[in-house]
């Protein structure tokens, strides 16, 4: 008996280990399944949502926090997920979270929320794709009863886009007609909507019309480099530090080169040098005196020889005596008769104090040589010597303290209209009411609208700009209108463009050449779709116009708009071509494996039941031949006649013949039930799959189950 039991028990146990369910399902992780859990807990659940907080656009190389959860699903709080991010780095994970073969998963089966670090890639990837797939499960160690769903979540990388530049106010100094010998200057306004600095703006002249690129890049041309005749005008091609070029802008005017006659002595002042004098033409030696008026005109030193010395004189300290040349001192005294040659204010000295008695108030007194103001008193004892009223200077302004409005400031002495403020500050002296001018107009500053424009002193329309200078003098909204097109400036879009005066999207171009004058972002519509250039993925295709996932085609031909990995879906399933093939190599291969595992149980069903079989036949076999030798003693006298010493010892039964047991030849195991249908769906790409009654589960290749 205990041998049957055992034989029992090994072969229960055998039966155990093969009916065990071979699947990939686990509750420490599943990587790089975001496509679903379908293999392992069935069916997708509709009261299951997936929650996450990835970003709809991403700063590239920013990292960010995402926690990943569930609404829905089964009671209770365990649970899983598969996130796969196509693009950037998973991190950091929290709680319950792993990362493994580049994808985020559960590392156990007790939660529901889990967070993970998300680092975007880097600039000018593109679209990122996210997949994420979220289980709750009700922790029966089995695969049913469990819900799951999926998600599919795209991120756009946020690209800022470079606006170009302008310019504006070209104008040439001087302009109109301009003297052969003047220079010509180029100035403009530079603007950028990024602010990014100006570099290299290409600037262009012109002669006549045509391009000088020998002059570009200069703002200032040469008189030199001008013909008289020439016609010149300019342009600017303006350029940021991004390397982007603005439009090319004309300038507002031109210069033409002019020669003149000023002195009307029939020479043009390119060949007169003197363009102003009609007495004289010509300069042969530069002194600036002309030949006819010049004693010397081949020397520059000299123009004059007035006591016909043959010494100019510039040279000739005495050009009206000709028996003086030199004066060291400059003092109107020859050198000769000089008793101080070299001090041009003495000529005696008669106290010998180093003081010539010009000089010398006290001539014979060699300690006092000036009494300036006549007081009697040498200068060395008054301390005003030129004034005799006056000894004191406070402030040593040389005026004395007497007459000072002002006794304590070096800088002033009077106050002429009592103002509180000195003469020498005050520009207006004799009004008490002004005491500045600061652009020296001739209007104070207290009544001149512009104190500091010596061209403006009033502003009629008080909008900051002078009414000399102002096109718009009572229209405070309004100082330029540099197109000479009715429309100033400020109201102008384009002030130097009498064709446009509107840009209503504040595009840069023009409401009259702009296909789409309300938008700021198109200015072209090449294919007339209605979709500007800009916008338009196909600008030359008026049957497209976007491609959201970037792939090449666009949405209206692409079943797939949002997924660059497909755009075509040959069965029209919902499913496309190449993520359909690639399900039905994985389901073939599952397919291969689940017909492996029945062939296993098959054969190890086959197996118990040969045991079982065997078992319950030599069972029945012991009964039958103890029943055998009990109605037929000969057989068992046969049987035993070898061991005849030993007497058998036989149950006292009652004789049995009518319940004899069926020949083990005719005996044969009973087949197996085929498992009957429990339940049939088909998944969200198409695939049909069925639960069978021995808690199988089926699928459908397209041929077989």
């Amino acid at each position: 008996m205990r041998k049957f039991a055992m034989s029992i028990f090994l072969a229960t146990f055998l039966v155990m280990v093969l009916f065990t369910p071979l699947n990939d399902a686990s509750s420490t992780g599943k990587p790089n399944s975001a496509v679903g859990c379908g293999s392992c807990h069935g069916s997708t659940n509709s009261g299951v949502t997936p929650t996450h907080n990835f970003p709809s656009t991403y700063t590239p190389g920013q990292t960010y926090t995402v926690t990943i959860g569930v609404n829905g699903g089964v009671s209770g709080t365990g649970g899983g997920f598969s996130l796969e991010v196509i693009g950037g780095t998973l991190s950091n994970p929290g709680g319950f979270a792993q990362i493994s073969q580049g994808s985020a998963t559960h590392s156990g089966s007790q939660a529901r929320s889990w967070t993970v670090d998300w680092t975007a890639p880097s600039a000018g990837t593109g679209q990122v794709t996210v997949r994420l797939a979220v289980n709750t499960v009700n922790n029966n160690g089995m695969t049913s009863g469990d819900a799951w769903n999926t998600l599919t979540h795209n991120i756009q990388e946020d690209v800022p886009a470079n606006q170009p530049p302008s310019v504006s106010n070209i104008q040439i100094q001087p302009n109109g007609n301009v003297g052969y010998n003047q220079d010509l200057q180029l100035t403009y306004t530079y603007q950028d909507p990024d602010s990014d600095p100006e570099s290299n703006s290409e600037i262009k002249w012109f002669v006549d019309g045509n391009h000088v690129p020998s002059m570009n890049g200069k703002t200032t041309i040469m008189s030199s480099d001008t013909t008289i005749g020439e016609v010149w005008t300019a342009s600017v091609i303006p350029r940021d530090s991004n390397g982007n070029l603005g439009n090319e802008v004309q300038s507002a005017n031109s210069a033409t080169i002019v020669d003149i006659d000023s002195d009307s002595d029939g020479v043009y002042d390119s060949n007169d040098a003197f363009p102003n004098d009609p007495n004289e033409q010509y300069d042969a030696d530069n002194d600036g005196v002309g030949d006819n008026a010049d004693a010397f005109p081949n020397d520059a030193t000299e123009q004059d020889d007035s006591d016909s010395d043959g010494v100019g004189d510039n040279a000739d300290a005495f050009p009206n005596d000709p028996s003086e040349q030199v004066d060291t001192d400059n003092d109107g005294t020859g050198d000769n008769a000089d008793a101080f040659p070299n001090d041009p204010s003495e000529q005696a000295d008669s106290d010998d104090d180093g003081v010539g008695d010009n000089a010398d108030a006290f001539p014979n007194d060699a300690s006092e040589q000036v009494d300036t103001d006549d007081d009697g008193t040498g200068d060395n004892a008054d301390a005003f010597p030129n004034d005799p009223s006056e000894q004191a200077d406070s402030d040593n302004d040389t005026v004395g303290d007497n007459a000072d409005a002002f006794p304590n400031d070096s800088s002033e002495t009077m106050d002429s209209d009592s103002d509180g403020v000195g003469d020498n500050a005050d520009a207006f002296p004799y009004d008490s009411s002004e005491q500045a001018d600061s652009d020296n107009d001739g209007i104070g500053d207290n009544a001149d609208a512009f104190p500091m424009d010596a061209n403006e002193t009033m502003d009629s329309d008080e909008d900051g700009v002078g009414d000399n200078a102002d096109a718009f003098p009572m229209d405070a909204n309004e100082t330029i209108d540099s197109d000479d097109d009715g429309v100033g400036d400020n109201a102008d879009a384009f002030p130097n463009d009498p064709t446009e005066t509107l840009d209503s999207d504040d595009d840069g171009v023009g409401d009259n050449t702009d296909d789409l004058p309300f938008d700021a972002t198109e200015t072209t519509d090449s294919d007339n779709d209605g979709v500007g250039d800009n916008a338009d993925a196909f600008p030359n295709d008026s049957s497209e116009t976007m491609d959201s996932d970037n792939d090449g085609v666009g949405d209206n031909a692409d079943a797939f708009p949002n997924d660059p990995t497909e755009t075509m879906d040959s069965d029209g399933d919902g499913v496309g071509d190449v993520a359909q093939k690639i399900a039905e190599d994985k389901a073939a291969a599952e397919a291969e494996e689940e017909a492996q595992q029945r062939m296993f149980m098959i054969i190890g069903i086959v197996v118990v039941l040969a045991v079982v079989a065997t078992l319950v036949l030599v069972r029945r076999k012991g009964s039958s031949e103890i029943e055998l030798s009990e109605g037929k003693p000969q057989l068992a006298d046969e049987m035993f006649s070898e061991y005849a010493p030993i007497e058998p010892v036989v149950p006292q039964t009652s004789p049995v013949a009518e319940v004899m047991p069926t020949p083990v030849a005719a005996s044969s195991p009973e087949p197996l039930a085929e498992p009957t249908v429990l339940q049939q769906w088909t998944d969200e790409s198409g695939y049909t799959w069925r639960k069978m009654s021995d808690d199988s589960t089926m699928w459908w290749t397209g041929s077989d189950w």
